[in-house]
C-alpha cells in the first residue's frame, strides 16, 4: 500500500507540480528507505500514530549512525512532510502519519573561487580540439551566467541569442529565464560553434544540443560534473559546476550588483536563498579585517 502511494506522490510531483527529474529523484532517495523501514517494522508492530513517532526517532538514529549529516536528515524531514500531506488526503493512511519536528543544522557556507583564482582558471585551457574547446566554453558559461548543471546540459542552439549575448534556460519547475553569456565570450563562442559544426560533419550526424559528447550526442548532468572537475584540475583544487555558480554570485555581489538582480539571474524563487551570498561577503570582510587591522 505505502509503496504504491509513494509512486503516486512522485508522479504528482512530476506532472502537477512540474518538479525537475533531479528533484523528484531526491524525494525518492529520501522517502524509499523510510517506506521500507516502516514496512519491516509493521511486521512486528501495528501502525499507530504513537508508534510511528517512536519509529521515526529510531529511523533517524539509524540513519545518523550510517553517517548521514543533520542537513541530509533535515532534507528527509522536509520531504516526509510533503508526502504526509499527500497521505492525509485519504483517511485510510492516517494510521501511517507521525508528528514531525524541524531539525536544526548549521548552514554550510558555499565554496567559491576568488576572483584571482577565476582569472588563473581560464589560463589552464588548451583549445586545440573540439573537446577542449567544449570544456572551455562550458566552464566559461557556468561562471559568466551562474546557470545550473541541468540547465547547461539542456542548452540547445536555438536557446542562444548571440547578438544580445544571452541564453534561455529551463530551470527548476520548468521555469524559463534569460541569463547573460558575457560579451567577452562572443568571439570564443563563434569559434566554438564553427569547430562544433566540423566535429559533427566528421561524424555525419546532427544534434541540436550546444554541448556534445565524443560520440556527438548530448551530455548527461553527471558528465557535465565530471568534465568540469577534470578540466579545472590543473588549477590545483577541486572545482565543480556549483562552485562556479557560487563564484558568479559572490563576485557579482562583491562588485556592487543588486541582490535582486542576482536572484533573478540565478533563478531563485526566494530572496532568502540568494542572501547567503551576503553572508559569504560579510565573512570575507571580517577575515580581511581580522588579518589586517592591528587591534582586530
Amino acid at each position: 500500500m505505502l509503496p504504491v502511494a509513494l509512486e503516486k506522490y512522485l508522479k504528482e510531483l512530476t506532472e502537477k507540480r512540474s518538479l525537475a527529474p533531479g528533484s523528484v529523484a531526491t524525494y525518492r532517495h529520501h522517502l524509499e528507505p523510510w517506506v521500507a523501514y516502516l514496512i519491516e517494522a509493521y511486521r512486528q508492530t501495528p501502525p499507530e500514530p504513537g508508534v510511528n513517532n517512536l519509529l521515526l526517532r529510531r529511523f533517524l538514529a539509524r540513519r545518523r549512525g550510517e553517517g548521514l549529516s543533520i542537513r541530509t536528515l533535515a532534507g528527509f524531514i522536509s520531504a516526509l512532510a510533503g508526502w504526509q500531506r499527500f497521505l492525509a488526503r485519504d483517511k485510510k493512511f492516517n494510521r501511517y502519519l507521525c508528528r514531525l519536528s524541524r531539525l536544526k543544522y548549521t548552514e554550510k557556507v558555499p565554496e567559491f573561487l576568488s576572483q584571482r583564482e577565476t582569472s588563473e582558471l581560464f589560463g589552464v585551457f588548451k583549445k586545440n580540439s573540439y573537446l577542449t574547446w567544449r570544456n572551455f566554453i562550458m566552464v566559461s558559461l557556468f561562471y559568466l551566467s551562474g546557470m545550473r548543471r541541468a540547465e547547461l546540459a539542456g542548452l540547445r542552439l536555438p536557446d542562444l541569442d548571440l547578438k544580445r549575448h544571452v541564453a534561455s534556460v529551463i530551470g527548476k519547475g520548468n521555469k524559463v529565464r534569460v541569463v547573460p553569456c558575457g560579451d567577452s565570450l562572443a568571439g570564443d563562442m563563434q569559434s566554438y560553434l564553427e569547430i562544433r559544426d566540423d566535429f559533427l560533419a566528421g561524424k555525419n550526424i546532427s544534434d541540436p544540443h550546444l554541448f556534445l559528447n565524443n560520440r556527438g550526442g548530448p551530455l548527461t548532468v553527471r558528465s557535465v560534473d565530471r568534465i568540469v572537475k577534470a578540466s579545472c584540475a590543473p588549477l590545483g583544487k577541486r572545482v565543480t559546476p556549483h562552485m562556479l555558480r557560487h563564484s558568479f554570485a559572490t563576485h557579482m555581489l562583491e562588485n556592487g550588483a543588486d541582490i535582486l538582480a542576482i536572484k533573478e539571474i540565478l533563478g531563485h524563487s526566494s530572496l532568502a536563498t540568494t542572501q547567503k551570498y551576503t553572508h559569504i561577503s560579510t565573512e570575507r570582510l571580517k577575515a580581511v579585517y581580522k588579518k589586517s587591522h592591528p587591534r582586530a
